[in-house]
C-alpha cells in the first residue's frame, strides 16, 4: 500500500513556519464537522465516486476480451476529466506492466496535435473511444465528427464497429446517435463528476482494452476509502493531507506542487493539477460570499526539474507545499558501469543502479528544502502496479471533497469553466447565444 509520508509538513527543525501538531488538534471539530457533511453527500447519492470500489465491471472485461485482436491501440476523443485520467493511468503502468496496446488521447483541437496523431496511427487497428457525458462538448463533438467522417469514407460497412461512445445513460445527443447508428456505448454515472471520473467507465475501459488489472485499481481505491473512515486523523491519509494543505493555505501557501520521481507519474500529476485547481478555484463559498479561494497546482519532474524549478522553490518566496511521489523498486533498472575507475569525478556512481540514483537525487531535494525552510511531504509507492495507483487516485479525491468541505465551497461544479463555454458556443455560432455574440462583438469593438 502507499504511504504517506509527512513528517516534513508538521515537524522538522529547519522548518519554523512548520504545522503545530496542536494547531492540528485545534481543527478537529472542524475536520469532523467535514466529516459529517460528506456522510451527508454520500447518503443523498452526491460522492458516487466513494463507491466506485464496489461496482461491477464485468460490462468492460467482457467487451474488452469480445474486441477483435486485430485492435492494438484505442484513441480516447475527449477533454479534462474524460482525457486527463485515462492518460494518468495508462502512462503509469505501460511500462511497468508491460502493456502491449496502446491508449492515445485526442483532448486539444490543434489540428497539427490531430493530424500527428492520425499520421502515427493505423487506422486499420485502431478504436476510437468518444468520451462526453452530455454530448455537446465542443472539443470533443468537433474530433468526434472529424473521425466519423474519416472512418464512413475509409470503412462503409463496418465504421460503427470502430467507434464506442461513453456519454450519459439515457439522455443527450450522442445517447441517441448510439441508438441510431449500434455503437457500442458506456455510461458516465449521475452521481460521479468528470474530474473524479477516471475509476468509472470513463477510465477503466482504456484500461481495460491495454491490459490493465482494473479489478486490483478498483481494490487499492476500497482499501483507500477504509483508511479515509479512520477516527485518528494521523492515521488517515486523505484527510490529514487535506487539512495540511488548507492550514498551509491559511498561512499563504497558495501553490501546490507535485513533483513525481518518475516519468511514469508525471501524467499523474496533470489529472492531479484539475482535480485540485477545478475543485477548490471559487469565487463564492457556499453562503454566497465572496472569497476568490484556491490552491494553485504546478507540477514538476524530478530530476529533471531539479535543474529548472528548484531555485525557486528553495530561494524564491515561501508560498508552496511541495508533494514528491516516490517509486521503491522499479520492475526495469539499469546498472552503471564503472567505465572510468580512475577518476574521482565519475567513479563514484560504478556499480550503481539507475534508480538509486534516482530517489537519492529526490531524498536530497527533500533535505535541501527543508534546509532552505520549504514544507514537503513525500507520498511513496512500493512499487508502480494497478492497486497502488488506485489507491492515489481515491486519496486524491477524497482529499479533495474534504479540503472544499473545510473552505466551506462547493468542490463539484465549475462556473468559470462554464463561463468560458458559453463564450465559445457563442463565437462558433451556436442557436441561442445572439445575446453573448452581441457582447462579445462589443467587447471587441473596445
Amino acid at each position: 500500500m502507499i504511504r504517506f509520508e509527512y513528517k516534513n509538513l508538521i515537524s522538522n527543525p529547519y522548518l519554523k513556519s512548520a504545522i503545530d501538531p496542536k494547531l492540528i488538534q485545534s481543527h478537529l471539530p472542524q475536520v469532523q464537522a467535514a466529516r459529517e457533511e460528506i456522510a451527508k453527500d454520500r447518503k443523498a447519492d452526491i460522492l458516487g465516486f466513494y463507491d466506485l470500489p464496489e461496482q461491477d465491471i464485468s460490462h468492460i472485461t467482457d467487451y474488452a476480451e469480445s474486441l477483435d485482436p486485430k485492435f492494438d491501440t484505442i484513441l480516447v476523443l475527449g477533454i479534462g476529466g474524460s482525457a486527463l485520467g485515462n492518460k494518468a493511468v495508462y502512462n503509469a503502468l505501460k511500462t511497468e506492466a508491460c502493456l502491449t496496446k496502446r491508449v492515445l488521447t485526442f483532448d486539444n483541437v490543434d489540428p497539427v496535435f490531430l493530424h500527428e496523431i492520425l499520421q502515427d496511427i493505423n487506422m486499420d487497428t485502431t478504436l476510437f473511444n468518444v468520451i462526453t457525458k452530455s454530448g455537446t462538448t465542443a472539443e470533443t463533438m468537433a474530433g468526434y465528427m472529424i473521425i466519423t467522417d474519416i472512418l464512413q469514407k475509409k470503412y462503409p460497412k463496418d465504421y460503427h464497429k470502430r467507434l464506442v461512445i461513453t456519454t450519459d445513460k439515457e439522455k443527450g445527443f450522442l445517447r441517441q446517435v448510439v441508438k441510431d447508428r449500434g455503437y457500442s456505448s458506456f455510461s458516465v454515472p449521475d452521481n460521479v463528476g468528470g474530474r473524479f471520473s477516471v475509476l468509472t467507465d470513463v477510465g477503466l475501459l482504456s484500461s481495460a482494452f491495454a491490459g490493465i488489472d482494473i479489478a486490483a485499481m478498483l481494490e487499492g481505491a476500497g482499501e483507500m476509502v477504509k483508511l479515509s473512515e479512520n477516527e485518528d486523523i494521523m492515521q488517515n491519509p486523505p484527510l490529514l493531507n487535506g487539512l495540511l494543505h488548507y492550514l498551509y493555505l491559511k498561512e499563504g501557501k497558495n501553490i501546490s506542487v507535485m513533483m513525481p520521481y518518475s516519468n511514469s507519474l508525471y501524467d499523474f500529476a496533470d489529472w492531479y493539477r484539475q482535480l485540485w485547481a477545478e475543485s477548490l478555484g471559487k469565487r463564492f463559498d457556499k453562503d454566497g460570499r465572496e472569497v476568490f479561494t484556491g490552491q494553485t497546482p504546478v507540477k514538476a519532474l524530478g530530476t529533471t526539474d531539479q535543474h529548472s524549478q528548484i531555485q525557486l522553490y528553495a530561494e524564491g518566496p515561501n508560498d508552496k507545499v511541495i508533494t514528491f511521489l516516490t517509486v521503491e523498486n522499479f520492475n526495469h533498472d539499469y546498472v552503471i558501469p564503472n567505465l572510468h575507475p580512475e577518476r574521482e569525478e565519475v567513479s563514484y556512481l560504478g556499480g550503481k543502479c539507475l534508480s538509486a540514483l534516482l530517489n537519492a537525487e529526490r531524498l536530497a531535494t527533500e533535505i535541501a528544502l527543508c534546509k532552505a525552510g520549504r514544507p514537503n511531504a513525500n507520498l511513496v509507492f512500493p512499487k508502480l502496479d494497478a492497486k497502488n495507483l488506485g489507491a492515489a487516485i481515491m486519496m486524491y479525491q477524497i482529499q479533495t471533497v474534504f479540503t472544499g468541505k473545510l473552505l466551506g465551497i462547493n468542490s463539484l461544479d465549475q462556473p468559470g469553466v462554464e463561463a468560458g463555454k458559453i463564450a465559445t458556443y457563442a463565437l462558433m455560432g451556436k442557436k441561442g447565444f445572439s445575446q453573448e455574440r452581441k457582447e462579445i462583438a462589443d467587447y471587441l469593438q473596445q
